[in-house]
């Protein structure tokens, strides 16, 4: 079947445990924000579902003819449709009812399993799909899937973390989070999610660590907490989870506005890298966080570019 936007399940797969191959079954229940039921990697968290396409399991295949579905810890191997163009945000409906985001795609394997021994990777830790449940229902080999939604990964994926006390307890809505969801929505990214947490510096650290390494997205911005008084903990949370800085966008975001509005030159915001994702720190106030963002976006596409390895010169 030539991949496109119309598949079929070739196989449903589940496992009451973890760190084993799953088994085959004829037809599944699939619950909402949860998984499979009955799966051990079945939960609240983002990875609910597994999912990795038919392409993937031949080329294994060549060299061990004997893999079964769900040797991968998979729980849908699925036909017609090349995941390998997904990228977080698409949605892909499962029969009549299921509905799963992609929410990860690859994971880190801190065990070697036996498939990796035998080819030397596995297919799961670099091309596997990962998705949160957003409408359940019945499942079963054979079963039609479509594409209802495609964010292709060359897309650069971005998320927003907004720190405020006063947010985070309900007691006053966040503004300036979305309008940078918005900006980066119209601006050729895609908004992958916002998160809002109290100005504490481990929450921060937890959410920073979690869109990094989980969720793999290019670009972290954070939205708040870069000021001088003893909550303002921002900086010192992104300072704590950073492999390296890069001063420049930081920099640059408060020396632009410093001739309109002398105290921009307060903010202690600053950049860097963890692995393969820029964080950026955003002022709290809508206006500020606006304006800085439209300071950064000229550099934010190509420094994607780079950090995927998709291009070498800067001069270009």
């Amino acid at each position: 079947m030539e991949p496109g936007r119309q598949g079929r399940i070739v196989a449903v797969c589940a496992s009451a445990r973890v760190h084993v191959a799953k088994d085959e079954v004829p037809a599944a229940r699939v619950v909402e924000n949860h998984g499979l039921e009955g799966d051990a990697h079945a939960g609240t968290g983002h990875r609910q579902v597994s999912l990795i396409d038919t392409t993937q399991v031949d080329i294994v295949r060549r060299r061990i003819p004997e893999i079964r579905h769900g040797a991968f810890g998979e729980n849908f191997v699925i036909e017609g449709i090349d995941l390998g163009a997904a990228g977080l945000g698409t949605r892909l409906r499962l029969g009549s009812d299921v509905l799963v985001e992609v929410s990860q795609i690859g994971k880190i394997c801190h065990d070697r399993c036996a498939i990796y021994n035998a080819v030397g990777d596995c297919p799961m830790s670099s091309e596997g799909v990962f998705g949160r449940v957003l409408v359940g229902g019945e499942v079963k080999r054979g079963d039609r899937v479509r594409m209802e939604k495609l964010v292709g990964r060359q897309v650069p994926q971005c998320a927003v973390v907004v720190a405020s006390d006063r947010c985070s307890r309900g007691e006053t809505a966040d503004t300036a989070g979305e309008i940078l969801m918005t900006l980066l929505d119209g601006s050729g990214f895609h908004a992958l999610e916002k998160v809002v947490v109290p100005d504490d510096r481990e929450a921060l650290k937890g959410a920073l660590i979690r869109l990094c390494d989980e969720r793999g997205v290019d670009v972290v911005l954070t939205c708040g907490g870069t000021g001088m008084t003893p909550r303002d903990v921002t900086p010192e949370a992104t300072r704590e989870v950073i492999d390296r800085e890069v001063p420049g966008f930081s920099e640059a975001i408060r020396m632009v506005p410093f001739a309109k509005v002398p105290r921009a030159i307060l903010s202690r915001g600053l950049s860097g890298l963890r692995g393969r994702t820029l964080i950026i720190n955003l002022p709290g106030s809508e206006k500020g966080a606006r304006e800085s963002l439209e300071v950064v976006l000229p550099a934010l596409g190509h420094a994607v570019e780079m950090l995927r390895g998709s291009v070498r010169d800067c001069g270009r």
